[in-house]
């Protein structure tokens, strides 16, 4: 499809694709999930279903695919060409976007998706939360109000593991991070063993290095992704998942957020409300939007929570 037949001027560095145009890109493909798994892997509030998965996830598993192979391939010939022996190492995937807008079930579903692939069986997910800072060291240095900025994270433990994973290691462990009590659990760690691919999912897996430091973890990335859609719409999104939680998860007495389960409808948008012009919102402008530019495909989203159009980077 030209570009000029999508809108986009010839210098854009993306190549833009409706919905239509994408699902068309692998139509013989066989969908390898059910019905049942599809609803087990999506979000709260989240219309995924098997039209959307065939349309758009299953095309974008085969390009992985396609993006993985021809890593592996040129990690032979490079071996070849220096004449030493060739080390495999993980494919990584960055998945990024904003709070509720959904990178977490795509996280998932790719997870599911290029594992039934011959060529990437041993598929590994890792999310960024595990990598906050305990919310203890949180109020000691007066970031609780800025969980999710890229403050709040332990970048450098976020880096070296990434960084090990991708040197090939045996046996690399991360933190645990637990939903229910907001925190991370002590002596609780996920396991990656050689993995074929890593997904690394989180709000700001595309920030460029800190400053002072010469690596970020998107330096490591074999592919990137960034899940978008509206302002506006992220918002609403995340009104209605936060009143969701309020009446299911929230009403869990462990739950950090049991304080929440007792508040009227009125009350639990207004709190909604507060935390998203006060937290998410910020984030999202200050930090997570301005890294799509750095993504290798970006997902839209319209306000129905589908995606609408791809957008890959060009070669």
């Amino acid at each position: 499809m030209s570009e000029a037949h999508n809108g986009l001027a010839p210098s854009s560095p993306f190549l833009e694709l409706d919905r239509a145009a994408w699902a068309k890109l692998a139509p013989s493909l066989p969908l390898p999930l059910t019905e049942t798994e599809i609803v087990q892997l999506r979000g709260l509030g989240e219309p995924l279903d098997m039209r959307e998965v065939a349309e758009v996830y299953l095309p974008l598993s085969r390009l992985l695919n396609i993006y993985a192979q021809g890593a592996r391939r040129l990690g032979h010939v490079t071996a070849e060409f220096l004449r030493g022996r060739e080390q495999p190492t993980p494919f990584v995937i960055g998945v990024a976007g904003s709070v509720a807008v959904g990178k977490s079930t795509i996280a998932r579903l790719l997870r599911e998706l290029l594992s039934r692939w011959e060529e990437t069986p041993r598929v590994e997910l890792i999310t960024t939360d595990g990598f906050l800072y305990p919310n203890a060291e949180l109020e000691r240095r007066g970031l609780m109000e800025r969980k999710g900025f890229p403050e709040s994270y332990d970048r450098r433990s976020l880096l070296r593991f990434v960084s090990e994973v991708k040197a090939g290691a045996a046996e690399v462990r991360a933190p645990f991070y637990s939903h229910l009590s907001y925190d991370i659990v002590p002596d609780a760690q996920i396991t990656v063993r050689r993995p074929d691919v890593l997904i690394v999912e989180g709000l700001n897996v595309l920030q460029p290095p800190a400053q002072g430091h010469r690596l970020a973890v998107s330096d490591l990335f074999d592919f990137t992704i960034y899940v978008d859609a509206r302002t506006r719409d992220i918002a609403r999104w995340y009104d209605e998942r936060f009143l969701k939680l309020q009446r299911g998860a929230f009403s869990n007495p462990r739950s950090y957020f049991h304080r929440f389960a007792s508040l009227s409808e009125e009350q639990a948008r207004a709190r909604a409300a507060s935390i998203w012009s006060s937290i998410n919102e910020p984030n999202l402008l200050q930090n997570i939007r301005p890294t799509r530019s750095r993504a290798k495909l970006v997902l839209r989203k319209d306000s129905d929570h589908k995606v609408d159009r791809v957008l890959l980077r060009k070669l």
